[in-house]
Order: structure tokens, then sequence, then C-alpha cells
């Protein structure tokens, strides 16, 4: 019987690990922490600060241009790039509140934006609810109609719409601008879209086995988990009402406008004063401004809920 002696291994062939000294990565580990050293925990570069930089200057200065001018005189508006501001904003500001009704237009829009954003923000989280989770016949067919009626443009239904209201005798009301848009296609559509994602199918029938009703499951199930995306809706949402021009332009008489069509009264005379123009413009950015600030945080959240999805 032949005996086969193992072959000693070389030394340096011999990889010891001591407890206080961890091994030397390979190739691969030193790859592997140069893609770590460059990845999340990095710091971003100096190219990175300087495009931010300059798409936050680009993105300000349109509005701190206006208050330069704003707070100045018409013949401000002649320099190519003011920069610094004049004494003259709070003036300004109180021949706008004299040439138009400032106070009961800014209510105006407070008010029909504010009812607009929660009854979009609630129907489009409900219907998205509905087509995203619930079993239905002719559930797909719908979705389909309502993404249709995205690609109407808005100017075709104005006249038809001016009729209707007119008939229902409310021209010249605040209600002519609220009902048309308490609920929108983009709205539900949004809604669906992140719902299918955020809430897993396991989850809501987790919900139903121990015995809780559709409501109760859309309650403490889907809607903290639609929270963000409802910041976000309710967010733009208010924006496009408080900027609306056209319909209310329409449907609202001069002494009853919303705050863009008041603005608009500031140039309808022969000479136009742009500081005087210009400091209404910012004086309706205000509100604006207050809303993001209070509701960026909602907004940071939520984009970052979709970005870090998985």
């Amino acid at each position: 019987m032949t005996t086969v002696t193992p072959e000693p291994i070389p030394a340096e062939r011999v990889d010891v690990v001591s407890p206080e000294r961890p091994a030397r990565p390979g190739r691969g580990g030193r790859h592997r922490s140069r893609l770590g050293e460059a990845g999340i925990g990095s710091r971003p570069g100096f190219l990175t600060y300087g495009l931010l930089a300059a798409f936050v200057i680009g993105g300000a200065y349109p509005l701190w241009w206006s208050f330069v001018v704003g707070s100045g005189t018409n013949a401000t508006r002649g320099e190519t790039l003011p920069l610094l501001p004049g004494g003259n904003f709070l003036t300004n500001a109180q021949k706008v509140l004299d040439a138009i009704p400032f106070w009961l237009a800014l209510w105006n829009s407070v008010l029909i934006s504010s009812i607009i954003t929660i009854s979009v923000v609630t129907f489009s989280t409900l219907a998205g609810y509905a087509f995203a989770k619930l079993r239905f016949r002719g559930r797909d067919g719908l979705m389909v109609f309502v993404i249709a009626t995205m690609a109407i443009p808005t100017q075709l239904g104005i006249i038809p719409l001016f009729m209707v209201m007119k008939e229902l005798g409310w021209t010249g009301t605040i209600g002519a601008v609220i009902v048309p848009m308490l609920v929108t296609a983009f709205g539900v559509f949004f809604m669906r879209q992140y719902l299918v994602d955020v809430i897993p199918d396991e989850l809501i029938e987790a919900a139903r086995m121990d015995g809780a009703s559709q409501i109760r499951t859309f309650f403490h199930v889907a809607l903290p988990a639609a929270r963000p995306a409802m910041a976000i809706l309710g967010l733009f949402t208010f924006m496009t009402a408080w900027t609306d021009y056209l319909w209310p332009l329409i449907v609202l008489s001069p002494s009853n406008p919303t705050l863009q069509t008041a603005l608009s009264q500031l140039q309808s005379g022969f000479y136009i004063d742009y500081s005087i123009v210009l400091t209404g413009a910012v004086m309706a950015t205000i509100p604006l401004l207050i809303l993001f600030i209070v509701a960026g945080k909602q907004l940071i959240s939520g984009i970052m809920a979709g970005a870090v999805k998985g």
C-alpha cells in the first residue's frame, strides 16, 4: 500500500489572519473600498456645488429683479441688470392697494386655491387607491379614459363650460372657478402610479384577514403611505390654482376678481408703470414662497421616498 504524503504549502502562500490585524484586501477588496469611498458617503465636488449655485441664482434672479424694479421707479427698468433695491417698495405697495381691490382678490385666491387643493387631493387619493389596488370590471378601460382626457386642451372646453355656468347662474361668482377644478385627471393618474408601487398587496390582504373594512384599510394602510405624494400633489395643485388666469378672467367680474386677474388691471391704462406692476407681482408671490417654506419638508421627503425605492 502506497502512502501519499501531501505537499507542504509554501510560507508565502499562507494567509494568516490575526484577530488584532485584519487581512489586507485583494484586488476585489481594494476595488470595493474605492467604490465605497467615492459612493454614498462621499461629498459632492466643486463642480456639483457650482452647478447647483448656478441653478439657484438663475431661478431666483427673476424674482429678485422684480423686487428691485418694484422698489424703485419706472426708470429703474431701463437698467440692464439691476442688482440693488431702492427704497420705494412700500410706497409702490400702497399704490397697488389703492389701484386694485387687493385684499378681496387675495381672499378669493386663498379660498379658491385651498378648496380646490383639498378636493383634488382627497378625490385623487381615493380614486388612485381604487385604480391601483381594487379589482373591478372596467378598471383598465376607465383608467385609459381618464388619461385620454388629459390630451384635450383646456381652451376647447371654455365656451361650453361658460354656457353651463351661465345657465346655472354662477357667472361672476367664485363657485364657477371652484367647481370645474374639484378633481383633475392628472391627480388621479399621479396617485394611482404612486400607490401601485408603494403599497404591497400582501399588506392589504393582511388587513382584510384581520377583519378591517375597505374604508378602514384605506385610512390605516393606504393613507399613511400616500402622505408624501399627497403633499406633492397638494403643493402643485395649490400653485396651479393660485396662478390660474384665463378662466377666472372670463367667468369673474372685475369687482370680484382673483389676485391674478386683479393684477392685470394694473396694466389696463395707457401709461404702464412697471414698478407698480412688478410690486404687485412680488406681493402675489409672497404667499407661494411661504407655502413652499412650510411644505418644503414634506416635498423633499416625498421626492426622496420615490427616489430611494427598493
